[in-house]
């Protein structure tokens, strides 16, 4: 009951600001690899804001890091500027070496015009600019809702399409640091899209 509770909670604070009658800005990449169940892509230089969280699970740390990005974009910020949401809100997991402790940032990307200058959040937001380099990731999509049962077994099938390539190109960063991108507002019961995020080497990027 708990968790329901709290997805209808993020999903009336998402439907207030997802627009519907316009076109939503993405993080740019091109693809460098597409195999049958994950694909590589080369992303440009990009720019985020992100809330930094520890100790909590992955979904009560996503609503709780959308909240504080919420409030940043409808004027929490020392412009009282008000910001578009764009298309995806990602997630970033470390776990620990040494046991199930984990750490989590969770990131708005920032339309086109906020970057370079972008609007400074309130200091009791917590949170951090987050200027990203290019870099290369493997993508796996699934389907349904991204949560702390099913996060875990996404990357492992991922990290096994990654050993299973056969070019032997691909080199793997540290699988305990990985992302969560997810596309839709909670009230999209069917349809959905997430994709899990793994920083590699690999030769085109």
């Amino acid at each position: 009951m708990k968790r329901w509770s709290s997805l209808l909670a993020l999903s009336l604070c998402l439907l207030t600001i997802i627009p519907s009658d316009r076109a939503i800005e993405s993080p740019h990449y091109t693809v460098a690899l597409l195999a049958t169940d994950f694909e590589i892509r080369l992303y440009r230089n990009s720019t985020w804001m992100s809330a930094p969280l520890q100790g909590t699970s992955f979904e009560q740390s996503t609503k709780e890091g959308f909240h504080r990005l919420y409030q940043f974009t409808r004027g929490a910020n020392l412009n009282s500027s008000k910001i578009d949401i764009t298309s995806l809100i990602v997630t970033s997991i470390v776990q620990s070496s040494q046991g199930p402790f984990r750490s989590y940032w969770v990131s708005f990307y920032l339309p086109a015009k906020f970057r370079g200058a972008p609007p400074q959040p309130n200091p009791e937001l917590n949170l951090k600019l987050d200027e990203q380099k290019a870099q290369c990731v493997a993508v796996r999509k699934f389907s349904g809702f991204a949560r702390d049962d099913n996060i875990d077994k996404e990357l492992e099938a991922l990290v096994a399409s990654l050993d299973n390539y056969t070019s032997g190109r691909i080199i793997k960063d540290d699988k305990n640091v990985f992302a969560i991108a997810q596309y839709n507002a909670s009230y999209h019961l069917s349809g959905r899209l997430n994709e899990v995020w793994l920083k590699i080497g690999f030769p085109s990027c």
